[in-house]
This record gives structure tokens, C-alpha cells and sequence, in this order.
């Protein structure tokens, strides 16, 4: 993902990152950490503050670690595109379209489908892009589908 202040605002864009991990579980693995990389002392400011709101919402410890901005490492290409990898059918879909995994990995419609796989997004916002994915109307179907559970899914949580 590439961060464009002028689409989001990172206070903002911290918001979604509460909202799409746990903060309260410690990461099993440095490999696999959720971690927040600011850059600058505004940035690092606003994370700080951001996982202290965290913490005094849910009146729990917040375990999601704070580093200095580096030099950012694409995860190694089996790491890419993780739930939809675990997609086969519409994984081969783009892998058809996309032979390179490279073209893969920098897809855009890979990763606004990997997300929905993910249980990222509504029906409502599938439907509203559904189209521009290049799949097959029954790749369409499926990720329908998936969307469908996951929706069903969060309604039964509460």
C-alpha cells in the first residue's frame, strides 16, 4: 500500500489500522508483527496518541509495537496475496491474467479482492466494484459469495 496524503490523512489512515488487527494480542513472531513504522516526529507523535485512545476506549494494555520509519521490504512473493492464494479458483483467475507475479503482487484488483477475502468490505462495496476486477462472471459469484459469509458472519457477532 502506498500511503497518499492527499487521498487519506494519517490520522486516519491510523484509524483503519486499529480497526483491521487486534492491538491487545502480541505478535507470535517478529516476521509477522503488526507494527506501526512512523516517519518523522508528527507521525510518530500521532501514533502515540492514537494507540493511547486505543487503550483508554478498551481499557486494555496495547501490544502493537511503534518502531522508527526504515526502508520498507516487500514480503518474499509466497507471502503475497495471502487469502487469495487461499482462494484456488479465483487465485488461478489471476494468475491467468497476471502470468508475472510481479504484475500480480502490484495488481490493484489482487488487492482489493485479497481484502474482501480477508473480510474487508461490504456486499455493498464489492457490488459497487465488482466489475473492474477482470474476473470470469463465475469468479464474480464466488467472491460474491465469500463477501456474503463474512458479512453474515460479523452480523452474527454483533
Amino acid at each position: 500500500m502506498d500511503f497518499d496524503p492527499a487521498v487519506i490523512s494519517y490520522r486516519d489512515l491510523l484509524d483503519v489500522f486499529w480497526q483491521s488487527h487486534n492491538p491487545h494480542r502480541r505478535s507470535w513472531s517478529r516476521q509477522y508483527m503488526a507494527a506501526i513504522f512512523p516517519h518523522g516526529e508528527e507521525q510518530h507523535r500521532l501514533a502515540l496518541e492514537s494507540a493511547a485512545r486505543v487503550a483508554s476506549s478498551s481499557h486494555r494494555e496495547v501490544e502493537t509495537a511503534i518502531l522508527p520509519g526504515a526502508k520498507f521490504w516487500l514480503a518474499e512473493d509466497y507471502h503475497q496475496k495471502y487469502s487469495l492464494r487461499n482462494a484456488p479458483e479465483l487465485y488461478r483467475e489471476f494468475r491467468r491474467m497476471y502470468p508475472d507475479i510481479r504484475g500480480l503482487i502490484d495488481s490493484t484488483a489482487a488487492a482489493r479482492v485479497n481484502g474482501f477475502l480477508g473480510g474487508y468490505g461490504s456486499p455493498e462495496l464489492l457490488e459497487s466494484e465488482i466489475g473492474a476486477y477482470g474476473l470470469s462472471a463465475e469468479g464474480q459469484e464466488r467472491l460474491r459469495a465469500a463477501v456474503s459469509r463474512f458479512s453474515r458472519w460479523r452480523a452474527e457477532r454483533g
